[in-house]
């Protein structure tokens, strides 16, 4: 691992020394995109006239380093992990190469490839004028984990589907710091698709919206106060310390290794969950749906982590080869092979892994109900009340980068106790009326 860990902070090559080209990935340092790395010998196994240099960094700077780059068409990146909200925008800037036409350049690796077997919802989403622009390496949606141990201890049951009131009184009866163990474990680390992801779904489901069809913002309507008064209160109660220093990553640590009675979360991290070699609740894990509100409207979210070729690249035909590799049935079985379990490998692309007999056998727990979260998260009717834009746990505006990450702010600097609810959830509204106004969507 600490070789691992050396190569992949260096930025070193893996490849032939005498590789025709050399192609560099952005990507995100989450688990399944690390596994994407250490694999990464069988592709130039597969190709061994590519080399692969890696750009890996955290979430926030991950977008932000990759959107200045793309934007200005600076070429550093011949390969960028990006998520289901950008490839639209970014499609529609023309700062992505579509994909439609190199599959049919490619017939070989298109009739390997099968693009019919990626789950419809999935690929529609990448897909704008009927161009695909970027291939899924996983998809998610959102759900509830639980330790069953801790569970049956306090002598509570976890429905099939709960009630944030529910998951809150759950949490006080698990509650347990001076054991080590909180009752619940939550995103506090600011950022649009961290903290915001979360709490976005809770203000849905509280009933509330960004903004009215008119584009008038709602951040200031009694859902939105009522749902930021919870969250910080169900935070502060029995959340663990430092709540606003953890992101998915810090949180899937913390379920891990046994301190968290509940989780709500990425579907995706159900695999880590049953890994024994990186879980100490492999057993005592359970599964839920994600909790509801006052409407189930968009009470869990829909992303996809996807591969996508900017257009300034130079290395169009070596980047192509990589994200087809990386996003294929072989690779899938590579990570299992790797893994030892079929329940590691990346969920939600592909139809042939839900009914792959291995996949069923390892991830029979949680496999459906994964695959149910992701065909139910609509991003075209997500709010109890009609909203301008598409999303869930986003805003479909090139703006909501940077407002979400502004508001994320305004959110952990209440649950650290730094402002006030009333004060984040004005100053919330404040930014979010400014950029509608600013952006030119208000008539």
């Amino acid at each position: 691992m600490k070789a691992l860990a050396t190569l992949l902070t260096s930025g070193l090559l893996i490849g032939s020394a005498q590789a025709a080209s050399t192609i560099t990935i952005a990507t995100v340092n989450n688990p399944d995109m690390v596994t994407m790395q250490k694999l990464t010998p069988e592709f130039t196994k597969k190709y061994p006239d590519i080399s692969v240099k890696w750009v890996v960094l955290p979430e926030n700077e991950l977008r932000q380093k990759v959107t200045l780059d793309i934007a200005s068409g600076a070429g550093s990146f011949d390969v960028a992990t990006v998520g289901a909200y950008e490839v639209p925008i970014w499609a529609k800037n023309g700062w992505l190469d579509p994909l439609t036409p190199m599959f049919a350049k490619n017939a070989d690796i298109a009739k390997s490839y099968n693009l019919n077997d990626l789950i419809p919802s999935v690929r529609k989403a990448l897909t704008i004028d009927n161009q695909l622009y970027a291939v899924p390496f996983y998809a998610e949606s959102s759900m509830t984990y639980y330790n069953k141990d801790l569970f049956t201890k306090a002598g509570i049951t976890m429905p099939a589907s709960p009630t944030w009131t529910q998951i809150q009184s759950f949490a006080a009866k698990i509650n347990n710091p001076s054991g080590g163990v909180y009752g619940i474990c939550l995103r506090g680390l600011p950022g649009w698709g961290e903290n915001m992801a979360l709490f976005s779904t809770m203000v849905n489901t509280f009933g509330g919206r960004w903004y009215d069809n008119n584009w008038t913002a709602q951040v200031n309507s009694p859902a939105w106060t009522n749902a930021m008064n919870f969250y910080v209160n169900l935070m502060k109660k029995y959340g663990p310390p430092g709540a606003t220093s953890n992101g998915f990553t810090e949180n899937l640590t913390l379920m891990s290794q046994g301190k968290c009675g509940m989780w709500v979360d990425a579907t995706v991290a159900a695999g880590f969950l049953a890994d024994p070699a990186s879980s100490k609740v492999v057993n005592s894990v359970g599964y839920a749906k994600a909790p509801v509100g006052t409407t189930p409207k968009g009470n869990n979210w829909y992303w996809s982590w996807n591969l996508a070729i900017p257009k300034s690249t130079k290395q169009e035909d070596a980047a192509f080869k990589f994200i087809t590799w990386a996003t294929s049935t072989e690779y899938i079985a590579l990570v299992a092979k790797d893994k030892g379990t079929w329940a590691s490998v990346p969920p939600g692309t592909r139809t042939s892994t839900y009914n792959n007999a291995n996949y069923k056998k390892a991830a029979g727990a949680f496999s459906s109900l994964v695959l149910s979260s992701i065909n139910s998260a609509d991003t075209t009717n997500a709010t109890k009340d009609p909203v301008p834009y598409t999303g869930v746990q986003y805003v479909s505006i090139p703006e909501f980068q940077a407002l979400g990450t502004q508001v994320g702010q305004y959110l952990a600097g209440a649950l650290s106790g730094n402002t006030t609810v009333a004060k984040a959830q004005a100053d919330a509204q404040a930014a979010a009326a400014k950029v509608a106004k600013d952006g030119g969507y208000q008539k």
